[in-house]
């Protein structure tokens, strides 16, 4: 009745077990993943309204209420110097019409908003929007800033 001591007390089979392998964890963890999105989603939120500047006007006081907009109208400015810009590009007033049909999504029906600096000539804001209103688009609006109360 003796024991056998070749397999180190453990018996026979041992604790090891050969023809079996721990499964491999096919579980994604999420976590790590959503915390990477919300801090992308803040830094998109800061750094938006920063990418919109535009060209730097002097809109004059209105007591005309917001327009409430479903999408993004096309912008003309006018600077004091009299430079016109289309968006954010400054342009000679014989290539608005063409660069205007050229980016116009609803052909002539296009909302096209006309923004003056407020030392503007009046003369060059009344000869874009008789050029922009000749080339057959209607839909036209000039952009001012709210009166404040005071």
């Amino acid at each position: 009745m003796g024991m056998s001591m070749g397999m180190g007390g453990r018996g026979g089979r041992g604790h090891r077990r050969r023809g079996r392998h721990h499964a491999l964890m096919s579980e994604i963890n999420v976590t790590p993943m959503v915390d990477v999105m919300l801090v992308l989603l803040i830094i998109f939120m800061v750094a938006a309204p920063m990418l919109t500047v535009g060209v730097p006007i002097d809109l004059p006081d209105t007591q005309a209420k917001a327009m409430n907009a479903d999408t993004q109208p096309i912008t003309v400015s006018i600077n004091a110097g009299g430079q016109i810009y289309l968006q954010e590009t400054e342009i000679p007033i014989e290539e608005l019409i063409a660069k205007l049909q050229a980016i116009s999504k609803t052909g002539y029906e296009e909302r096209i908003f006309i923004r003056g600096d407020r030392s503007t000539d009046y003369g060059t804001a009344m000869k874009v929007m008789a050029r922009i209103s000749a080339a057959g688009y209607k839909n036209i609006g000039l952009v001012s800033l709210q009166e404040q109360d005071q």
